[in-house]
């Protein structure tokens, strides 16, 4: 195998929920009475935790309307839209085909909070098919490399034989601080030039192409 543990961002990467984001936040600053955000700026944070995200979005923000922001946040974008999100086309059948070498590993590193990743697991039925994940809120949010280290050191996997799939430079950027090799997408939030400066072993077009450079031996 060209590597034993893949290791996956979640929104932008699989699940195409980065318009529900960019919404949320931007009703969530309404309510808070910080004014508009811009989307570009909102797709930009996409990947950090949440509380780096709003101190991005929101420099200076005082600690009253930063809890009503993120607490607006989380309603939104959990409560108020009750369509479920899709992943994108071809992940399912994809995580499907890496599932088939028994000792391959799955794992998820999100900026999304462990309650969040956990409800989507459940909503989706995904969890099953992951061998570990980790949160934002439960170790340090990207880029700096600790959850990869963390997954790391869970599933017994040197670096060299670990790979980071993201759509953003935090995920690029997080595993490039560890030498850990790292596959850009360009269906997420960041344009390919920028993706491109974290220098990625590889950069996928589609899903397709994704999944077929993954489970190339």
């Amino acid at each position: 195998m060209r590597y034993r543990l893949v290791i996956f961002d979640w929104d932008g990467t699989l699940m195409d929920s980065a318009a529900r984001i960019v919404s949320s936040m931007q009703a969530a600053a309404r309510d808070a009475g910080w004014g508009h955000l811009e989307a570009a700026a909102v797709r930009d944070i996409i990947g950090l935790g949440l509380p780096e995200a709003i101190d991005r979005l929101c420099p200076g923000i005082d600690a009253e309307r930063f809890q009503l922001l993120r607490s607006r946040y989380v309603h939104y974008f959990v409560e108020a839209d009750g369509t479920p999100m899709t992943f994108f086309d071809g992940v399912e059948s994809g995580i499907a085909a890496l599932r088939e070498r028994q000792e391959r590993r799955l794992a998820v590193a999100t900026g999304k909070s462990r309650r969040g990743l956990d409800r989507v697991f459940r909503e989706s039925d995904s969890g099953r098919w992951f061998h570990a994940s980790r949160t934002a809120d439960e170790t340090r949010s990207k880029p700096h490399p600790q959850m990869l280290e963390e997954l790391l050191v869970e599933l017994g996997t040197p670096v060299e034989e670990a790979v980071m799939v993201g759509d953003t430079e935090y995920d690029l950027e997080m595993a490039r601080a560890l030498g850990m090799d790292r596959v850009a997408v360009t269906w997420g939030v960041h344009e390919p030039g920028r993706l491109a400066a974290s220098r990625p072993v590889y950069t996928a077009g589609t899903v397709g192409e994704l999944f077929d450079w993954l489970n190339r031996e």
